[in-house]
C-alpha cells in the first residue's frame, strides 16, 4: 500500500482571487485624487476598469458590481505604472493610450468611447459628430446612451461630448455642474456655448470649423464669417478644417 495520502485538501486562502486577478477576471481598486474631488479606480492586467468620484468604497464596490460584476478588492498599491501615467496624462489634458479595459462594453460602445478619446483638451463636440465619426449618423440618441455608460470617466473625455442645442448635457460624475466644471478647467467657454446652428470660417485661411474647435476660437471678428452648412462654406471657396472635421 502506497503511503501518499490522496484526501482533498483546502486551497490556501486566496488562492482562486490571486488566479482570477492574473488572467484579469477579477480587479482590484484604490484611492485616486481628481479635479472633480476624492474618486476610486479599479484595475486589472488588462487595463483600468472602473472609476467613481465618490468617498465611500462600499459605495464604489456597488457600483463595480452593477456595471462590470466581477470580483473586486481593495489594494493598498497603486496601479502599475503604465496605467498610473495614463491616468496621469489623461486628468492632465494630455493624450495618448488609455489603457482602458473596456470588454464589457458592446462594439458599438467602445466604438462611441474610442472617438471620444480622440477630442482633445479644451474643445467639445456635439453628439452629432461623434455619431457621423463612427459611420452611424443618425444614431445620435444611443450615442449619448454609449457614453453614459463610460466606466472609465476622466480617463476617457466624455465631458467633451455636448448637445447641438447649446445644453451642456448630462454626466455620469456628478451631472452637469460637475461636466461644466471640467470643460472650464480645460479652458471651453462654457458660457459662450451656443446652439449649433452653424460653423465658423475665417477669411483669412479660407477654412470653416465647428464653432467648439480651438482654431476657430482663435478667428478675430475682423475674418470671422458664419455659415449655415459645410455645403454654404465650400460654395463660398472654403475648405473644412482638418483638426475638426465639420463635415455633414
Amino acid at each position: 500500500m502506497s503511503d501518499i495520502d490522496f484526501s482533498p485538501v483546502a486551497a490556501p486562502d486566496g488562492l482562486l482571487t490571486g488566479v482570477l486577478e492574473a488572467v484579469g477576471l477579477a480587479d482590484v481598486y484604490t484611492e485616486w485624487d481628481t479635479p472633480l474631488g476624492h474618486a476610486f479606480v479599479a484595475w486589472n492586467p488588462r487595463g483600468i476598469s472602473y472609476l467613481d468620484v465618490i468617498d465611500d468604497p462600499a459605495g464604489f464596490e456597488t457600483g463595480f458590481a452593477v456595471r462590470i460584476g466581477r470580483r473586486l478588492r481593495p489594494t493598498d498599491e497603486q496601479p502599475p505604472a503604465p496605467l498610473r501615467a495614463a491616468l496621469e496624462r489623461r486628468l492632465s489634458g494630455g493624450r495618448g493610450p488609455t489603457h482602458a479595459d473596456l470588454r464589457t462594453l458592446t462594439d458599438f460602445e467602445r466604438s462611441v468611447l474610442n472617438v471620444t478619446t480622440a477630442i482633445p483638451a479644451g474643445e467639445a463636440r456635439p453628439y452629432s459628430w461623434v455619431a457621423r465619426e463612427i459611420g452611424r449618423p443618425k444614431a445620435v440618441r444611443a450615442v449619448g446612451t454609449a457614453l453614459a455608460r463610460n466606466p472609465v470617466p476622466l480617463l476617457i473625455p466624455c465631458h467633451r461630448v455636448v448637445r447641438n442645442d447649446g445644453i451642456i448635457g448630462n454626466y455620469g460624475l456628478g451631472g452637469p455642474v460637475n461636466k461644466r466644471r471640467m470643460l472650464t478647467m480645460e479652458g471651453v467657454p462654457v458660457d459662450d456655448i451656443q446652439p449649433l446652428k452653424g460653423l465658423v470660417g475665417s477669411d483669412s485661411t479660407h477654412i470653416f470649423c465647428l464653432p467648439w474647435c480651438s482654431y476657430a476660437r482663435r478667428v478675430t471678428p475682423a475674418h470671422h464669417q458664419s455659415f449655415r452648412s459645410a455645403a454654404d462654406a465650400r460654395a463660398a471657396g472654403y475648405r473644412a478644417c482638418k483638426h475638426c472635421r465639420p463635415v455633414e
